[in-house]
């Protein structure tokens, strides 16, 4: 696999940086729970924690519809990166974001499926059978990919060029996007955020305001163009005292108007491919 320098000398019309409004849509197998939640005292293992299933449910019966209004509010299309099981389990609410102008994108069938414990077969089979069932539900198949914990194999990127995707956001190594070429063909490597709304679970929501508006006024600043991953979990974000957090930072991002390009992952990257190409 082969990288290039990042192509991005500036984004359209003249915007000081992207910002990329991603939420993670996650679901676990029937009577799992995520390996974190507000509470501190664990059940005995063995135990079904109920309160676990209850909380973790959230994102899809409530906290996604906040989150898809609050964008409404502020105009902002995002990426909702999306465990398949959370689109056949909450199937009106992908099909509303998805008419609203949301990407809808893959991020393994359930939250507990890492591909690097899979051989190889058992991957490709995973991101074809959940490409399949977004597909199915809004009529249109993803062209991006997040792997769980934002750890892919060795082969996730290969796969991905190979089955038509464009863009995979497991990249953590630079600011900027870039094109990764594999022997299936070429990828956009995107960026995940550094800091989401499960980083202040236990502590006060107003620390994401802080490091997402602090982060924002610093990368405005700059002499080159920025991105900016704001990025939020539907049972995380979703909830009143972080979505107000939300509200608080895109009220801030808009008072710069058109220095700031809000945009889809599948927006940026290709905007990135086409710089590459006009070089």
């Amino acid at each position: 696999m082969q990288v290039s320098e990042p192509k991005v000398k500036a984004w359209p019309n003249g915007a000081q940086i992207a910002v990329m409004v991603t939420v993670m849509y996650e679901t676990w197998p029937e009577g799992r729970t995520p390996p974190y939640s507000p509470m501190a005292s664990p059940l005995r293992e063995g135990v079904v924690d109920r309160q676990g299933i209850s909380w973790a449910e959230y994102g899809g019966r409530t906290g996604i519809w906040r989150l898809g209004e609050l964008f409404e509010d502020f105009g902002v299309k995002g990426t909702i990166c999306a465990n398949a099981r959370a689109v056949e389990r909450y199937p009106d609410s992908v099909k509303a974001l998805h008419a609203a102008g949301h990407e809808i994108a893959g991020h393994s069938y359930t939250q507990n499926m890492f591909l690097p414990y899979m051989e190889p077969a058992e991957e490709l089979a995973l991101i074809r059978r959940c490409a399949g069932i977004i597909e199915e539900a809004v009529g249109e198949r993803p062209v991006g990919w997040a792997s769980p914990r934002m750890s892919p194999s060795e082969h996730t990127a290969r796969y991905l060029a190979q089955e038509g995707f464009l863009w995979h956001g497991d990249y953590n190594d630079t600011d900027l996007p870039y094109v990764v070429t594999t022997e299936s063909g070429k990828l956009v490597a995107l960026q995940h955020s550094d800091f989401t709304d499960n980083r202040v679970m236990r502590g006060s929501p107003r620390d994401f305001l802080d490091v997402y508006r602090d982060t924002f006024d610093f990368l405005m600043l700059s002499r080159r163009p920025e991105i900016l991953n704001l990025t939020v979990h539907a049972h995380f974000g979703g909830r009143p005292p972080l979505a107000a957090m939300v509200h608080r930072i895109l009220q801030h991002m808009q008072l710069q108007g058109g220095r700031v390009w809000f945009a889809r992952h599948d927006e940026v990257a290709r905007w990135v491919r086409q710089q590459g190409e006009t070089e």
